[in-house]
């Protein structure tokens, strides 16, 4: 593999991390912004997860790099509750259907970063299986 297309490969990798972490930080600042206290929770909980994501595509650890997918389906889980949460209960206004919006590219942009990552939604549960199964036993006190 010559070094032109690890370039443009590692480039991919930031460009779609880049445009997750923004639109996660972007969901946040709006949750945040409406006040109350399951808007301001939810906030939090985006911007968490964006740190997390973070952390997992820019630390070169093994015990990061074996659930590197932890905090990809864990985004997509609380980004998909999100949203089920709001079709559920409302309240239903403009800024709450574009939030939505934006959510839902989130929701499709961690989705092709898990198959970047994986190749295939089989693979991806071989490698979660894999990644819990080799943890070592909890320490006894």
């Amino acid at each position: 593999m010559s070094m032109q297309s690890i370039s443009a490969r590692r480039m991919g990798v930031v460009a779609i991390t880049t445009a997750i972490v923004a639109l996660t930080l972007t969901t946040a600042y709006i949750h945040l912004s409406l006040g109350g206290f399951l808007f301001t929770l939810n906030g939090l909980g985006y911007a968490g997860l964006a740190a997390v994501l973070v952390v997992a595509t820019g630390v070169a650890h093994p015990v990061v790099s074996r659930f590197d997918w932890l905090p990809r389906v864990a985004l997509a889980g609380y980004t998909l509750t999100t949203i089920a949460g709001y079709l559920v209960m409302g309240p239903y206004f403009g800024l709450g259907w574009l939030t939505k919006a934006i959510e839902v590219v989130l929701v499709t942009l961690v989705t092709i970063d898990l198959l970047r990552l994986h190749g295939s939604p089989t693979e991806l549960g071989r490698v979660i299986r894999t990644s819990l199964r080799s943890a070592p036993p909890p320490a006894r006190t």
